[in-house]
């Protein structure tokens, strides 16, 4: 099957192993290593579902799991289930996934009508518009269609199939995150003599480096990557990949889920589908990584509005181009090189709308003046036009009412990172 976006080169995804799915039954194809999300991308869909009250249009925004946007209602029958991040969902062959939040279909949604009367259903609207009459009668008229409305997805109606398990185990260091921090953490900690344990959410090790071409200590990423795992395993260190930690607890107790089989076509039998792990640790290291922040402006949920390294990722990682013409919407000039690896991955890049009034002579921005790519610098986008999907942007300089418009298909957003803190807050750290 033709994958009209994909590249014909780079990424991480195994081009020997083509792989068949479905999407709102529609068949499609990707590649052994893809995301849900990724081969979506693509193929050319950015369109993936409804928001819930107003039933706008959703598109994919991020490439993990802080994705707010591309959920998706995965498999059929007993084994279905809703709200699945379409950037977290590993591709298998005869995977099935819908949109969701919509009918009769995500394109043709009788629910987008919520949307043009979204003056007259401001939130809390039905705290007052269904109290009247105050019959009880009329209330269960109205609880009926109410509950109908609330949520998104389905849930299955049958038993679960699949077995669970769950395990002990202690250790005296926990390192959560396999990035490249989390790996020299282990590392050091392995060479010490300690028992280690490391999880990661992600199925390859590595973090967010994972198909960039980076050096590190002297040798391709890839490499260190591969060599620290190596050495880690040769140590005795238990390494548990696709594996998210939820909860910390008192006495360094560490709650994470370990996704068994969820990336298998077919569960091999007696293997559990996942399994609880409950790590109690001497000394936990946390090496969770950062978050992406967008930046607002009107209409900034439209599909085709993507954060900026999310976009780089896909070109890097996956060999999929999120759009033809690009405008990088930014604050920092780590958005540059995001810019450069979609200008090499050959995505026109239409402008680099940077908020600050002066952007740095040297460093990212100097390589993007030197590749020709436009900056607008001092500007801000101030809305995004299009339906389903973006095509312009309003580009407003700032001390003046001008603004201009221009047209493009995907807008990378980067207002810089926060930390993926949320364990070291749940244990009570300090900021």
């Amino acid at each position: 099957m033709t994958q009209p976006f994909r590249l014909a080169a780079g990424g991480i995804v195994d081009r020997a192993h083509p792989l068949r799915f479905m999407f709102d039954g529609a068949p499609l194809g990707g590649y052994a290593g893809d995301t849900l999300a990724s081969a979506l991308v693509a193929n050319g869909i950015h369109l993936v579902g409804r928001s819930f009250k107003y039933h706008r249009p959703r598109g994919i925004f991020s490439a993990g799991a802080e994705e707010p946007s591309a959920l998706v209602q995965l498999a059929r029958g007993a084994r279905t289930e809703p709200n699945m991040r379409a950037t977290t969902v590993e591709l298998h062959d005869g995977l099935v996934a819908a949109s969701q939040n919509c009918w009769p279909s995500v394109r043709f949604d009788i629910g987008a009508v919520n949307n043009l009367l979204s003056r007259f259903i401001p939130a809390g609207f039905y705290y007052k518009t269904f109290m009247w009459p105050p019959s009880p009668a009329w209330w269960l008229r109205y609880e009926h269609w109410i509950r109908r409305a609330a949520g998104m997805g389905r849930s299955a109606t049958a038993p679960d199939p699949d077995p669970y398990a769950h395990r002990y185990a202690h250790c005296d260091v926990l390192v959560v995150g396999g990035g490249l921090a989390g790996l020299a953490a282990a590392r050091a900690a392995a060479s010490a003599g300690a028992r280690v344990v490391v999880c990661d959410e992600n199925p390859r090790w590595g973090g967010g480096v994972v198909g960039d071409r980076l050096v590190v200590d002297g040798v391709p990423a890839a490499r260190w990557i591969d060599d620290a795992t190596q050495a880690l395993a040769a140590a005795g260190a238990t390494l548990l990949a696709r594996t998210t930690a939820f909860g910390y607890y008192d006495g360094n107790l560490v709650g994470a889920v370990e996704r068994v089989t969820d990336h298998l076509a077919e569960r091999p039998v007696h293997a559990p589908r996942q399994r609880l792990w409950m790590i109690r640790a001497k000394s936990v290291v946390l090496a969770s990584g950062a978050h992406e922040r967008g930046i607002a402006y009107a209409n900034n949920d439209l599909p085709g509005t993507m954060l900026a390294h999310a976009a780089h990722t896909y070109v890097a990682r996956y060999g999929a181009k999120p759009g033809t013409r690009a405008v990088v919407f930014a604050n920092h000039d780590g958005a540059y090189a995001d810019a450069l690896a979609l200008h090499a991955a050959g995505v026109d890049i239409a402008a680099i709308v940077d908020a600050r009034s002066g952007a740095a002579q040297a460093g990212w921005p100097a390589r993007a003046r030197d590749a020709g790519l436009p900056i607008l610098a001092g500007a801000v986008v101030a809305r995004a036009q299009g339906g389903q999907r973006v095509a312009a942007v309003d580009v407003a300089t700032h001390g003046t009412h001008t603004r201009r418009r221009v047209d493009c298909d995907l807008v990378c957003v980067s207002g810089g990172f926060n930390p993926a803190v949320h364990l070291f807050s749940q244990a009570r750290g300090k900021l």
